[in-house]
């Protein structure tokens, strides 16, 4: 398995933005109401009231992680990291501290210690790089890979219950 590089890595947070603004947009054809002016939005029923449903979509993923990850801080940085080791281990590939770290922008010394809070719930497990023993490689433990498939089904399972968002 070859070890993703720091631009491979901000590429992959870039995509997964990408992927994430589209979701939002729900694939319309106008731009989405964020980039509209906000008295256009006002005065406009049917985008306000799909700004609605974004806003409520938004939320009530937000609460399900935290209810589906318990007390943990499933968010910003510690989610881009959870995120990047999902991607990187569907790939076959690993990732080192420092490449989760730049990817989810924060300085070395701080994702060490998000990557502690992971491994500590149990949601992640790290080991030496054979190849480089400097390197600490973090791979998402069986138990986080189960949680991270769980909540994503329940994801799907609440966007399928939308119907304007199956598009």
């Amino acid at each position: 398995m070859q070890p993703f590089s720091n631009e491979e890595i901000a590429e992959l947070k870039s995509r997964v933005d990408q992927i994430h603004e589209l979701l939002a947009s729900r694939g319309e054809e106008s731009p989405p109401a964020a980039a509209r002016p906000a008295e256009a939005v006002r005065r406009d029923p049917a985008t306000g009231a799909g700004l609605l449903d974004q806003l409520s979509l938004s939320i009530q993923i937000r609460r399900i992680r935290r209810s589906h990850f318990g007390t943990a801080e499933m968010s910003g940085p510690v989610w881009d990291m959870m995120l990047d080791l999902m991607l990187a281990g569907a790939h076959s590939r690993v990732l080192s501290a420092s490449d989760l770290a730049t990817g989810a922008g924060v300085p070395l010394s701080s994702g060490l210690r998000m990557i502690a809070s992971l491994e500590q719930r149990g949601l992640v497990h790290r080991s030496i790089d054979e190849r480089d023993r400097r390197r600490t490689i973090v791979r998402l433990s069986d138990s986080g890979i189960e949680r991270m498939a769980s909540y994503f089904e329940k994801i799907g399972g609440v966007r399928q219950g939308l119907p304007q968002l199956a598009a």
